[in-house]
């Protein structure tokens, strides 16, 4: 018979990378988080850890049972979850990850508000412009850019009609003109981000006679999408970044569009979750939230 507290330790263990710090997070001694994942070994009939004096990593067959005995912990937190929300309303950690520009300019205010809403809830937030492991991050949801790559993992969509936005400040204008075409693009400084890992310079068009991809270059480059917008408006050069990370800059006159926004490529916005298991209340209430901001966002003129 498998317990769920030796699968929790386990679980734990896995992601401290030792015994030790993970009974310090559960307050139990070393020996009980040792015995508890020794105790599920032998339920299991395997060895989840390879140990020695000095270390201990996940063995092959524990690599493979980890993201299992995550869903098995997650399934009890929510069945809690579900019982505590009947009684309370909405509350527990709600992990996020969301991209750098999206996040910090827009995310963060709306999550104020959200937490507002349901004070219940603690958030916890993770900035970055790298593709997050929903099976092995200990994350709830992210939020991301694009088609979803991976079929197995569930996308809600937050702005479905969402394109990218060619962009450049007036002063950027002014000093260099703006490009009519997009193959004007290879005379101009073209800012570039990273993302996941590879930099974004193969910027893609729709045109009437079909689709155009342009090689772009320039002087700078960052991982940080956020750093980019902010060469933009400093007019350091043109951006090709989601309309929606742009759209207060352009409100404000910060930045000019160049390009029509049916010629850009789309970049439809989800809240992703590894598994249907893990649509919680707290994650259908946040994605009705997001998507009824973004929808605002994108159909306000102003």
């Amino acid at each position: 018979m498998i317990r769920l507290d030796d699968v929790q330790i386990f679980v734990r263990a896995a992601e401290a990378g030792s015994f030790s710090e993970a009974a310090r997070q559960l307050n139990i001694a070393p020996g009980q988080a040792s015995a508890s994942v020794q105790r599920l070994e032998k339920a299991l009939h395997t060895r989840l850890f390879t140990r020695s004096t000095r270390s201990m990593q996940l063995s092959e067959a524990g690599e493979r049972y980890l993201p299992h005995a995550r869903l098995l912990v997650d399934a009890q937190i929510q069945g809690e979850y579900a019982l505590a929300n009947a009684r309370h309303g909405l509350s527990g950690p709600l992990r996020l990850s969301a991209p750098s520009d999206f996040g910090r300019n827009l995310l963060l205010p709306w999550l104020d508000e959200f937490q507002h809403l349901y004070p219940g809830l603690s958030l916890h937030l993770k900035i970055s412009d790298r593709s997050a492991d929903l099976i092995r991050a200990p994350l709830d949801a992210v939020v991301r850019y694009g088609e979803l790559p991976d079929s197995s993992l569930l996308a809600l969509t937050l702005a479905g009609e969402n394109r990218r936005a060619l962009c450049a400040a007036p002063s950027y204008i002014a000093r260099h003109g703006a490009p009519i075409k997009p193959d004007d693009l290879r005379q101009h400084n073209c800012l570039r981000y990273i993302w996941s890992e590879q930099i974004h310079e193969r910027w893609r068009f729709t045109l009437p006679g079909g689709e155009r991809t342009v090689a772009v270059t320039g002087n700078r480059v960052s991982d940080d999408a956020d750093v980019v917008r902010r060469w933009a408006v400093a007019g350091e050069g043109i951006v090709y970044k989601s309309r929606l990370d742009l759209i207060n800059d352009l409100k404000a006159g910060r930045l000019v569009e160049l390009f029509p926004s049916a010629r850009c490529e789309p970049a439809p916005l989800h809240l992703i979750c590894a598994h249907r298991s893990q649509l919680t209340p707290a994650i259908n209430a946040m994605h009705a939230f997001l998507k009824e901001r973004c929808t605002t966002l994108l159909a306000d003129p102003s």
